[in-house]
């Protein structure tokens, strides 16, 4: 028998982070948004909401011309304080369209 499995949607960009996300989430999505100004912005908590492990995806027009580690670089460097007690982060960046 199948179960529904509720699933919360990631953060849009350049809005206010969505109500259902959680408070490392929303910290996070605040930091890279004020520091890449992002046309599109996903924070995700990946490890079951404990924050030990987030997914992040980026499009920042600040990317552009650079490498994918220097664009990682910079997404690290905005949440790094964040980040320091979590075991890793999924980064994926691009630039936009």
């Amino acid at each position: 028998m199948f179960t529904a499995v509720a699933r919360r949607l990631f953060s849009t960009a350049a809005a206010k982070p969505a109500d259902s996300l959680t408070a490392g989430e929303q910290r996070i999505h605040s930091l890279l948004n004020a520091a890449l100004s992002p046309a599109k912005l996903n924070v995700k908590d990946v490890s079951g909401g404990c924050g030990a492990m987030y997914a992040v995806e980026v499009a920042s027009a600040q990317f552009k011309g650079l490498s994918l580690v220097k664009q990682h670089r910079l997404v690290v460097a905005a949440i790094e304080a964040e980040i320091k007690s979590a075991h890793g982060v999924q980064i994926k960046t691009e630039v936009p369209k």
